[in-house]
């Protein structure tokens, strides 16, 4: 099972990606990051893309079959499993991790928006997230 380091370069394999990181949205640091960082600074990326991973992930109006009341708990699964967000020139592909401890982790996938395949994207970050050992 990959850890972080082989993780984010498996995902630095994926056509058009420009980056890649591990991020723990409570505290909005990059625990893992490769490549080229949006804005030129993973941790500033980090922090606001923490802001955003924390926002989806506890909202419960976002929750499969819209249960209210989504906060997460410790050792459960976010109820959200990824968030895409656009730019003209680029995909932002946001994969909740699931961890046995917490899981207030996601991987962040910066692809660029001509050379990138979003739909395989999101199914090999999710394969990536499910294999991913953390710890």
């Amino acid at each position: 099972m990959p850890g972080i380091d082989e993780s984010l370069l498996e995902a630095m394999r994926l056509p058009g990606a420009r980056g890649a990181s591990l991020v723990d949205w409570i505290s909005g640091l990059a625990l893992g990051a490769v490549g080229e960082a949006p804005g030129g600074d993973w941790e500033a990326t980090a922090a606001e893309t923490a802001e955003l991973g924390r926002h989806v992930a506890e909202s419960g109006s976002l929750a499969a079959g819209g249960t209210a009341g989504g906060t997460v708990e410790p050792g459960k699964e976010p109820l959200v499993e990824d968030l895409i967000a656009t730019t003209g020139d680029a995909y932002h592909l946001l994969r909740f991790v699931s961890t046995p401890f917490d899981s207030t982790v996601f991987l962040h996938l910066w692809l660029d928006r001509n050379d990138g395949n979003l739909a395989l994207a999101r199914i090999r970050l999710a394969e990536m997230a499910d294999r991913l050992v953390l710890g």
